[in-house]
């Protein structure tokens, strides 16, 4: 069960994280005004608290292995919302990162 929450937690966080840059990027560079920009920094603020929810205390490992997520994140975000098409290197280098993750996050460490 903690691999499957840390799992949701990496996804909430991605979701806040992106979305939040996203809303910020859009308030800026398409000048939507200060609502989007302020929406962005909220949502960047859920994120760096979603991230103090992982079950590891450990936050150089957290922030690391979350990194993998965001690279894998923001490509299908810029698909979904974008419409951004990945070629197959971005796909690779995206689940390099996914593995990655799995490897620092939920590989076997010594007690």
């Amino acid at each position: 069960m903690t691999v499957a929450r840390s799992i949701v937690l990496f996804v909430l966080a991605a979701v806040a994280e992106i979305g939040g840059a996203w809303l910020v990027w859009r308030g800026v560079r398409e000048h939507r005004g200060w609502g989007w920009i302020g929406a962005g920094v909220v949502a960047l603020g859920v994120y760096g608290f979603v991230a103090t929810l992982q079950p590891d205390a450990n936050f150089g490992r957290i922030l690391a292995a979350y990194g993998g997520v965001f690279v894998a994140g923001s490509l299908l975000w810029g698909m979904a919302v974008d419409g951004f098409r990945p070629d197959r290197w971005d796909v690779t280098g995206a689940l390099i990162c996914l593995v990655g993750v799995a490897v620092i996050m939920y590989g076997p460490r010594a007690p």
